[in-house]
């Protein structure tokens, strides 16, 4: 019998596909030319799994019709396709069954098989709420800077919305926002997207539920707000202070566009992929703090990816309170489950041995910088985008490799652990403990 996690994986699987078929056609690409099975692939696969790697410019190579199936694309995959069957159904007034209740549970990392129904409508509502608005601002601005006409500013702005809300960072704009790192109305809309695309539908609708009141709120929502403010503070801070006199990005810049552009770099360095500076030019310390915060990444039932502000903060409690010696982890007054304390160092031990394979191989299919595989294969697995110029210049090999990292980092690792491994059962005897050595 086929678990909620692999009709999930397999969900997102035919999407790809789909996806690979549509932009294999002549007609999605400017020049009129099939891009070949592998580029098409992999582009249906950045877009699907929201990363943001792209094999081509994706303003320049790919047609009208090209960019509209890419846009679908990112939506679908941003909100994934149970989203899209229970409005379907809602519309048509069609029961939602227990397995496609069981699979939206396992979409949205909800702990609960009830008040799945309405969370779905919400995220609809809420989806359609911040893209709208996002896309109104945006197709203001291009209109004003790229002198467009309604219909075009609109699609530009739709477009650039979605794939920042749903953390994908494609563009259509050739440079990223990198012409527009002086902009605050499209840096600030573009980075606020970003922002509450990535911390989660559940924690959207708690804080709207609740009117904002903190106390009110749930330990997760507590928590997942405290590690993005924590996260951004951080990024800005440390973007700010290493690149502040660089001259490939920040040093020509005044220092309100310096603050700007380190205040989008922290942001979009957690699973969006845009970039206001070029990304190659970024000193190796910056690089690294980058990479950093692309592992860690978004919060979870959100659109973004990476292990997880919560997962990692529940590592980090679970180290301090084995340092000091106490026996349970608390968080916020509560003391947090042990066998959510073993999920967590599961996922960030596994998508650490993922990044550490996945880098490995690339050493050896591609002659480039150590650095530059470590930051383009966690880019692909955080499903950020950001990219130092590898991903153009990959081998067939290399891009089967960070396709199946992308793959794996929106599933998520335990889920791609439970695709692939057999069906569990309960084992009938305990066998006697026995300590071994350690540290």
């Amino acid at each position: 019998m086929a678990t909620p996690a692999r009709l999930l994986a397999i969900s997102f699987l035919l999407l790809i596909l789909i996806g690979t078929i549509l932009l294999m056609f002549p007609w999605s690409t400017s020049a009129g030319t099939s891009p070949g099975l592998i580029d098409a692939l992999f582009t249906a696969t950045s877009a699907v799994c929201v990363t943001g790697l792209v094999v081509f410019n994706t303003a320049s190579y790919w047609s009208i019709w090209g960019k509209i199936v890419i846009l679908i694309l990112i939506q679908a995959g941003g909100l994934g396709l149970m989203t899209f069957a229970t409005a379907h159904a809602l519309i048509t007034g069609r029961r939602i069954t227990l397995k496609e209740r069981l699979i939206i549970q396992q979409q949205t990392g909800h702990w609960s098989l009830s008040g799945l129904v309405l969370l779905m409508k919400r995220v609809i509502l809420t989806t359609l709420a911040f893209e709208l608005m996002g896309a109104f601002v945006l197709a203001v601005a291009f209109a004003r800077t790229m002198k467009l006409r309604l219909p075009g500013a609109l699609f530009y702005g739709l477009f650039h919305s979605v794939s920042a809300f749903c953390n994908a960072g494609f563009d259509i704009l050739g440079a990223s926002l990198v012409p527009y790192a002086g902009n605050p109305w499209v840096i600030m809309t573009v980075s606020l997207l970003i922002i509450f695309g990535g911390l989660g539908f559940y924690v959207i609708i708690d804080l709207y539920v609740q009117k904002g009141r903190w106390r009110s709120l749930s330990l997760h929502s507590r928590i997942a707000i405290k590690m993005t403010v924590l996260l951004l503070i951080v990024g800005t801070v440390v973007v700010f202070a290493f690149e502040y006199r660089n001259p490939g990005t920040m040093g020509s810049m005044s220092n309100k566009d310096r603050i700007l552009s380190s205040w989008f770099m922290s942001a979009t360095s957690r699973t969006a992929g845009f970039n206001s500076v070029p990304t190659e030019s970024l000193r190796a310390c910056t690089s690294f703090a980058v990479i950093a915060l692309m592992f860690i990444g978004a919060s979870p039932g959100g659109t973004g990816g990476g292990v997880k502000t919560t997962t990692f903060y529940t590592v980090t409690k679970f180290v301090s309170s084995l340092v000091t010696g106490k026996q349970d982890v608390i968080a916020g007054k509560r003391r947090l489950p042990q066998d959510l304390v073993l999920k967590a160092l599961s996922i960030v031990l596994i998508s650490t041995g993922l990044v550490g394979a996945s880098t490995l191989i690339l050493t050896v299919t591609e002659n480039r910088p150590f650095l530059d595989i470590v930051f383009e294969v966690t880019s692909a697995f955080g499903t950020v985008g950001l990219s130092r110029g590898l991903t153009p210049s990959l081998s067939g090999a290399g891009k089967c490799v960070l396709i199946a990292t992308m793959f794996a980092g929106r599933v998520g690792p335990l889920s791609l652990a439970g695709l692939l491994s057999r069906q569990r059962t309960q084992a009938g005897i305990r066998y006697p403990e026995e300590k071994v050595l350690v540290g």
